[in-house]
């Protein structure tokens, strides 16, 4: 846990199998939070299935198994409705399931919900005529963007991809983080620019260090997340 605290970490996401309570993965859960809780960095129960979508009960149970723990300060979910096999043919019953099962996931716990969003999600719209990212930051405590840049300023940048999902947030009340990718996703120019992989980690810091300079004012924003911890020590130093 010493990497979190030399990069200023104040909260893990913690990927969480279903049924945590009975996994064997337990064990290595409980010594995370220990060693988090030890040093004042919160967790979060990361959930991700677009199935959830379509058996949104599989997600409550997933939710309340985890909750039960005791180990989580709130929760954490990834999931992508434009991963559906559904997303081109039917995606206005896709965003409907989605929004459901947000709601559904609010109501069973008072504890803190974030959900990864898209930068691009005011371009969806939904079934009643509200922007898909706005509908989302109603329904849940707090939003990650994934904009998923290798600048943090300038044209096709961290802080130029996040501006929509952060006025949405503003004008809703919901913090915002801003999320970076640190693992390979290609090689090609288009994929380089979403990626700080190949880069080493004084860039990454430096430009996470831009975009909080840059967006200290703004009342929506709630600092940057990255993605993710193997990623991000697998640059050089």
């Amino acid at each position: 846990m010493t990497w979190a605290g030399e990069r200023g970490v104040g909260e893990l996401f913690v990927s969480v199998p279903r049924s945590l309570g009975s996994s064997p993965d337990l064990v290595w859960v409980r010594e995370v939070h220990d060693l988090a809780s030890a040093r004042g960095v919160r967790i979060a129960a990361l959930g991700s299935a677009t199935e959830w979508i379509d058996d949104p009960r599989a997600a409550l149970a997933w939710q309340a198994d985890a909750l039960a723990t005791g180990l989580f300060d709130g929760v954490h979910l990834d999931v992508e409705p434009w991963l559906h096999p559904a997303w081109d043919r039917d995606r206005a019953r896709v965003v409907v399931g989605y929004l459901h099962l947000l709601d559904l996931l609010a109501e069973a716990s008072v504890r803190r919900l974030e959900v990864d969003v898209a930068w691009w999600g005011h371009e969806v719209a939904t079934p009643g005529g509200v922007p898909l990212d706005r509908a989302v930051a109603q329904r849940v405590d707090a939003t990650t963007a994934m904009v998923y840049r290798d600048t943090a300023t300038g044209p096709d940048s961290v802080t130029d991809l996040g501006r929509h999902v952060l006025a949405t947030a503003a004008a809703t009340g919901t913090p915002c983080r801003l999320a970076v990718e640190t693992r390979f996703v290609g090689t090609d120019p288009a994929s380089r620019r979403q990626s700080f992989w190949g880069r080493d980690q004084r860039v990454l810091h430096q430009a996470l260090a831009a975009v909080d300079v840059a967006l200290r004012d703004h009342p929506s924003y709630a600092g940057t997340a990255v993605h993710d911890h193997r990623g991000w020590t697998d640059l050089p130093r």
